[in-house]
């Protein structure tokens, strides 16, 4: 069942702010990854591409964390631990845009990055909110 992200922690995933992302591998050690993120609907968003390791960590129904920590307060932290509800390539190209937008200032990042463009399946993965931890 979804729970809410607290109205005062809300700014440590709409600031610009990379994450922690925490997978589960195969053997069921953890493997934590820099990313960008948004939250739409509720739902927090990670994108990745194809064949990395994190997209063979985050199938539907694995188990995922999300820390963030105020850059401004290190002892203001939000944990978020979820569940992959939906992994798409639908609209991802879009969705990595978006948060190139809010991260890079670069809302054609992606688009305009010839090294990458063409090389690579993008993938937007929704996560539902379990649980959440927070500090101050």
């Amino acid at each position: 069942m979804a729970v809410p992200i607290p109205e005062k922690f809300k700014d440590l995933l709409d600031r610009p702010i990379v994450v922690s992302l925490v997978t589960l591998m195969p053997d069921g050690k953890p493997q934590a990854t820099p990313v960008w993120v948004d939250v739409k609907d509720g739902f927090v968003r990670v994108n990745s591409a194809r064949g990395r390791q994190k997209d063979k960590n985050m199938k539907v129904g694995s188990s995922v964390t999300v820390l963030s920590i105020d850059p401004e307060n290190p002892y203001r932290w939000m944990e978020v631990r979820g569940e992959v509800v939906e992994e798409t390539e639908e609209g991802a190209v879009d969705h990595i845009n978006v948060l190139s937008a809010k991260y890079m200032n670069r809302p054609d990042y992606y688009a305009g990055n010839e090294a990458q463009r063409g090389k690579e399946q993008r993938v937007t993965y929704k996560i539902e909110v379990q649980h959440v931890n927070t500090s101050r």
